[in-house]
């Protein structure tokens, strides 16, 4: 289980002020007091699709389809430098999963470490 604190949340709040679907996200969030596994879970069901609710890996799975955008040099060094709503804006238009999905998995990515997520793609280059 991934917990994202209010604190945290409130910093990912401030760098995307500008995104509707990313608030609505971050507000998921929060209401599942910081689950964020289960926070995608909600947002998932909302957007149509059916996660395997016994799959605790379910986010993970998500966050490695968008592994090859999210680690790219410049959208790497954005979220390195806490640019989340640069990653955001791209990774939607990327359209690799639904835009409310998007902000989860980048709090994933940053709770997991932007370069330890990066680190299997790094080793083929």
């Amino acid at each position: 289980m991934t917990i994202v604190t209010a604190e945290e949340l409130t910093e990912f709040r401030s760098q995307v002020t500008d995104n509707p679907e990313a608030l609505k996200a971050l507000k998921v969030i929060e209401d599942c007091e910081g689950d964020l596994e289960d926070a995608a879970m909600v947002l998932a069901i909302r957007v149509g699709q059916q996660p395997d609710i016994a799959n605790a890996d379910w986010l993970e799975g998500l966050a490695k389809k968008c592994r090859a955008v999210i680690c790219q040099d410049e959208y790497r060094d954005d979220l390195v430098n806490g640019n989340l709503g640069t990653v955001i804006a791209n990774l939607t238009t990327a359209k690799l999963c639904p835009a409310i999905l998007v902000t989860p998995v980048l709090v994933y990515v940053l709770q997991k470490g932007v370069n330890k997520f990066c680190q299997p793609l790094d080793s083929i280059t």
